[in-house]
């Protein structure tokens, strides 16, 4: 009896570290500012069949609207009440959507802004997502409610100035956001409610925004006060999936550690250093990247959210620096997200964008606040052109071959380890996942010429960067194995993806 009840607190203790995915599936994908309609079809037509285990969604619920031509992006990230309700659709798309993409094995995380509300010069009247009143001036949001008490006002004459001060990250005002007061058991059970209702729709965890900014025994009391997974979907006493937005890259006096109790957290370290890599900056080299994860300073792989770039960062926010590799540098954004979803380390997540008119005036790009593709404000249909590439201005990275085919090698690979590290000494490396799957990547400026051990069985593969493996047939490029695991690569400087990777189902 002891050892099942110790089986069970154990238990109880690691759920928020799993993503709760179905079997088999171990990456996920951020549809930033799509519609719920647009998920939803989504999910059916290409998530479920290519392999994703879920999607991050934009917040749900009611924010501040901003009028200009095209409502900026953040303004997702101003709530007014907890009604779903915002520019990707209302409660009722909301729920078809999450139920539309659990039946089909995909799951869905909010992105849960729990640690503010509106910014404190926003005004008063109406103009919120759903059409509920407010008072950002006297802190009155009746549609939650809440009042003036229920901010940290008290403790803090205002705005973060000091980030080597833990108490004024996590009481004073984020970029002028009303904080609210995560220490009182009415804020707590309020924030509570609201995730507990999208728990019981269905979803299976959630991003939670601005973590640092909150203390970490104030998110766990929230955590211990949300509900179980919906049994419809997931198997009895299934916890929430968790994962903390904290920027920690060193030199502040927050660190993710102090988060790990309650979930993971986002390596945010993980894409500035892998860009600074693959961009050949300060001297760096892909061969330095044979210890990649702890071994580079990183949270333990088992507590590690990790991605490329997200939409913080790709407009140079949140940890934004220069070495972030985005859509816009196609070329060597597939060779880091072909490293991150070949390599053992984390849990991984796909970015999916939409563009918009950047333009740089001292090096920063003054149009970074953009919203998605819109007309008069209202958010565009993800519209699917003959090639599978999205139309309307939606990027949609996950639907690049190069990328969708490495969700899949990630799947077939997973839970074996690493193996069969190879380097030049410079910028071309390669490596295995047991006898399930090798890459080989070209980062030099000439070519890769070398026979090398895949630790696969012999045989051939379809390299599933330059081609697809239909039926028993190839569209791109062929690799022959031979007996003795050995296999010869070819790979120009000049390639447009100068990388290769071959798995055990892309075997002929």
């Amino acid at each position: 009896m002891k050892f099942f009840l110790l089986a069970s607190l154990i238990g109880f203790c690691w759920a928020q570290y799993d993503p709760q995915t179905q079997y088999g599936r171990t990456a996920i994908v951020h549809l930033f500012e799509w519609r719920w309609v647009d998920i939803a079809k989504e999910c059916e037509r290409y998530l479920a069949p290519k392999g994703f285990g879920g999607v991050q969604v934009s917040p749900p619920n009611e924010n501040i609207v901003v009028n200009n031509p095209s409502r900026p992006w953040w303004e997702r990230y101003q709530p007014i009440s907890y009604k779903i309700c915002t520019r990707s659709g209302n409660e009722d798309e909301f729920k078809d959507m999450v139920t539309r993409c659990n039946n089909v094995g995909v799951r869905i995380y909010v992105d849960a802004v729990i640690n503010h509300m509106c910014g404190a010069g926003g005004g008063a009247g109406t103009s919120s997502t759903c059409g509920s009143y407010y008072n950002a001036n006297n802190r009155d949001f009746p549609s939650v409610p809440y009042s003036g008490w229920d901010f940290n006002d008290g403790k803090c004459d205002g705005e973060i100035y000091n980030y080597n001060d833990a108490n004024q990250v996590r009481n004073c005002r984020l970029t002028g956001l009303l904080d609210l007061a995560l220490e009182k058991d009415y804020v707590r059970t309020t924030v509570a409610n609201y995730m507990n209702r999208l728990i019981d729709i269905g979803v299976a965890g959630f991003r939670l925004d601005a973590a640092k900014h909150m203390w970490p025994g104030d998110i766990k009391a929230v955590l211990d006060k949300l509900h179980n997974l919906n049994t419809r979907w997931f198997s009895q006493g299934s916890r929430p999936f968790i994962f903390q937005e904290v920027i920690d890259l060193g030199g502040e006096a927050i660190k993710s550690s102090e988060y790990f109790g309650n979930g993971r957290v986002t390596e945010f370290k993980y894409g500035a250093k892998l860009g600074t890599v693959i961009r050949k900056w300060n001297g760096e080299k892909m061969a330095y990247l044979k210890n990649w994860g702890e071994g580079w300073g990183f949270v333990p792989s088992d507590r590690a959210l990790v991605f490329v770039d997200n939409h913080d960062n790709q407009r140079g926010h949140g940890a934004g620096g220069a070495s972030i590799l985005t859509f816009w540098d196609a070329r060597m954004y597939k060779m880091a997200v072909g490293f991150m979803l070949a390599h053992p380390y984390g849990f991984t997540r796909v970015m999916s964008s939409y563009r918009w008119a950047r333009n740089f005036q001292d090096g920063k790009d003054v149009n970074d606040w953009i919203g998605p593709p819109n007309n008069n404000g209202v958010t565009k249909e993800v519209t699917i052109n003959p090639d599978t590439t999205c139309g309307n201005d939606w990027v949609c990275e996950h639907r690049w071959r190069q990328i969708r085919n490495m969700v899949a090698f990630r799947n077939v690979v997973s839970g074996q380890p690493f193996s069969n590290w190879w380097d030049n000494g410079s910028n071309q490396v390669a490596f295995g996942r047991g006898n399930r799957g090798f890459i080989v990547f070209n980062n030099d400026d000439w070519a890769l010429s070398a026979t090398l051990q895949t630790g696969l069985p012999a045989g051939t593969y379809c390299d599933v960067i330059s081609g697809d493996k239909i039926n028993d047939y190839c569209t791109g490029a062929k690799v022959n194995v031979g007996s003795d695991g050995k296999a010869y690569f070819s790979i120009s400087n000049s390639a447009e993806d100068p990388f290769i990777a071959i798995h055990a189902e892309s075997k002929l």
